[in-house]
Formats: C-alpha cells, structure tokens, sequence
C-alpha cells in the first residue's frame, strides 16, 4: 500500500509538503513555509511539523520540488538542519535552493542534485519520479509523475494552463495526455483559485497592459511585484528596454532573485539596462523605472518605507507613477490599502489591480482544472494546496468531470491516505 500523508499545505496557503511512503521508503514533495497571522504575535515565519521525517529518518530517500516559491521551498534550511537528505530541483528553483543554503551555512553539506524538465529520478527501489514541463509564475516549474508499485500518482504543483507563456514553453499536454492513457491512480491538484469560474488570463496579457502605461508617460515609473514572479520582471524589463529607461532595483529577496535570474539566463536584457540606485540622481524621471518588493505592504518591506517616508534612498513624489502589480493575498488586504492611501496622500499616482489588469494569477481556474481532470482521468482525486472552502470547490468541479465522489479524498495536515490499485 501507498501512503499518502499531507505535513502542511491543506486547509491553509503555503507550507507545502507531503510525504509519498511505500513499504520502508519515502520520499518528501516540496517544503514550503508560510507567514504569520495576525495574532502570531513576534512570530516571523512558519515552518511545518517534520517530527514524522525525523523519526524516520533512515527511510527517506529524497525531497522533490516542484517550483521556486517560498511557500514551497523556504522551510528547506530548517528541515536540513534536522534532516540531511538529498534534493532533486530544475535549475532555476536549486539557483534559489542554494541562495538560502548560502544564508544558512548549508550549501558544502547538502546533496543537490539538478534537474531537467522531461527528465525521470528513480529514487530508492519503489519510487520513480517523472518531472512534466507545467506553467506557474516563475519559470521552471514542473508537475510530478510518480510512480509505485500501487500505481501512478500525478502531483501537479502550483499551476495555471498557459498557451502563450513569456518564455514560450508550453505546458506538456502531450505527456500528461499519455500517464492518462497507462493510467493514473490519483491525481493531486492544485486549489487556490477552485472557486473562480472561467480561465485565468495569460501571463503575457499584463505586458501590454505595461507598455500602454509607460507609452507617453513622463514620471518616474516605480512597480511593485513577487521578487519571485520572474516572468513578470521579465515583462517590466521588456517595457523598459522598449521605452528607454534605465532600471534599479530595491529590496533584498528582489535583488536576491533578480541576480540569481540573470546569472542563470531566464532574465533576457542589454548589459547596461540595470543601474546602481544611488545614480539615479543623475538621470531624469522619463528615464527610470524602479522594481521594488513589497506588494503585499509586509511592514519592513521596500514599498511600504517608500509609503512612509522612511526609505533611504528612494523618496516618493508627485512625478511618480506606481503600479502594484499584485493582489493582496487575503489576510494582507489592510496593509496593502493603507499603503496606496499613503502613496497618493504624498500626491503619486498609483495604479493597482482594480484599476487596470496589472496582475494576474499563477494558479488555474475551473475550466483550466478541468482540462486536467480530462487528459488525466484519474481513478481517486485529493483536491491539495487551498483552504478549505478551496478544496470543497475543487472537488465538486471533479465531480462534475465525473469522478465519483466516494473517489474524492479531503485530507487535513498530518492524516494518513493508504491506497492501492482498488481502494
């Protein structure tokens, strides 16, 4: 029998991590953290419970991750200091894996091990694990074919279905279609946006919003993103190149991810278009654009000192422009309201996704869910990566693909599926 037990990641956003055991082997997909709600007072991250991974230790035989994400990737430092064990990631997720290594003294001591998309891992004697081209807001993301001797489970990660991606690979239908045809046992998918009728636009319909915001404007543009939305930085850059403005950036996980970005070649650009921020004195308004952290007005974030008045090197004024570029995730939408009050009570102006289509999201809407549930027909479905409302949504959109509904299975963090070919 397989078990399938969900650590974090169910009934809340972020923290992802689920464990895969069969017979004496495990294997660990994702190991995320999330943030703190608002009574978690002096509390500055969360990490999931890895109490069952230490106490068995000696079966794990590898941590698989799907995508570049915090809240799939940033507990990784924390497990590693209890739990020294191998990880598989495409390169731009282990370029980012390394700079938190890096932070923590970790990188000579940990086993990474580099990826490609396409690419199948065998790891330990029941477990192989096919990593499938998917779409995501930052590149490089995969889905998970893995395959037991019960049977082929398909995790997609964190996904949206996307014909016209920024960096022109598509998703891999074709693959997908094929583990449908052998035959998929069950299918784990991806819920944030279950509720949300329709299909989410693609990530290429926000650069034409960009460029008929900068086409004739003579401010100072500043935009607001996820340091980790690489693709959306792409865009931004692309806007700027066309319209010929210089580009600093501020914010440290920005400058963090941006480099990481450049180095590894998913950031196309001239050499000369990002400038150091103390020169921007030297250069007019027109000729600047400002990418900054903080789109979630988080208290010490870049944006919300530039709010404030209390950034150091970056002072708000009437002649700026600023587009946030995000939605607040819900529990932030306080933080992010005050912060465009304060924007324009300095005389700015502000442009937010209210106001015109600068943002749109990572994770698929109903019909995209259910062009999965169509290639992939799965035997059992277990709706993952949502609150709970989310995962209730998602389980009636299976069910109305036709999946049986005592096939569904509503899992809570810490509780154990057991599966085999029948039950």
């Amino acid at each position: 029998k397989l078990k399938i037990i969900p650590l974090g990641g169910l009934h809340e956003i972020g923290k992802n991590i689920t464990v895969f055991e069969y017979e004496n082997e495990i294997i660990v997909v994702d190991c995320g953290l999330s943030f703190p709600e608002d009574d978690m007072l002096g509390i500055d991250l969360v990490i999931p419970d890895i109490t069952y991974l230490e106490k068995n230790v000696d079966k794990i035989k590898g941590l698989v991750i799907t995508h570049g994400h915090e809240d799939h990737i940033g507990s990784i430092p924390y497990l590693l200091k209890k739990i020294n064990v191998p990880i598989y990631a495409t390169k731009l997720t282990v370029g980012l894996i390394k700079n938190k290594l890096e932070e923590h003294k970790l990188l000579r001591t940990t086993e990474l091990h580099e990826v490609t998309q396409g690419e199948t891992v065998k790891l330990g004697k029941n477990f192989k694990v096919e990593f499938i081209r998917s779409s995501h807001s930052i590149p490089d993301s995969v889905m998970l074919g893995i395959t037991t001797p019960a049977g082929t489970i398909l995790h997609t990660g964190d996904f949206k279905v996307d014909f016209t991606p920024i960096d022109g690979k598509i998703m891999d239908f074709g693959r997908i279609a094929e583990l449908g045809e052998q035959g998929i046992l069950a299918l784990m998918s991806d819920s944030p946006n279950s509720e949300r009728k329709g299909f989410t636009m693609s990530e290429s319909s926000v650069g034409e919003v960009f460029d008929k915001l900068f086409l004739h404007c003579t401010k100072r543009i500043v935009v607001a993103t996820f340091a980790s939305n690489v693709h959306r930085v792409q865009q931004i850059v692309s806007s700027a190149v066309k319209y010929h403005r210089k580009i600093a950036v501020c914010g440290r996980s920005m400058i963090n991810i941006l480099t990481t970005a450049k180095e590894l070649g998913y950031i196309e650009c001239p050499d000369d278009i990002f400038i150091d921020i103390d020169t921007m004195s030297t250069y007019n308004d027109e000729q600047l654009v400002i990418i900054t952290t903080g789109s979630q007005g988080e208290t010490m974030s870049a944006l919300t000192r530039m709010a404030a008045g209390d950034h150091r090197k970056v002072k708000i004024t009437p002649n700026d422009l600023v587009i946030i570029s995000a939605n607040p995730i819900p529990g932030n939408e306080k933080s992010v309201s005050k912060v465009i009050d304060d924007l324009m009570q300095i005389g700015a102006e502000v442009v937010y996704s209210a106001l015109a289509d600068v943002h749109v999201s990572g994770h698929a809407c109903q019909e995209e869910q259910k062009l999965i549930f169509a290639l992939t027909k799965p035997k059992f479905f277990i709706p993952v990566h949502g609150e709970y409302r989310q995962l209730i949504a998602h389980s009636e959109t299976a069910q109305s693909m036709g999946i049986d509904k005592d096939n569904i299975f509503m899992l809570t963090n810490g509780r154990v599926l057991e599966m085999n070919e029948d039950e």
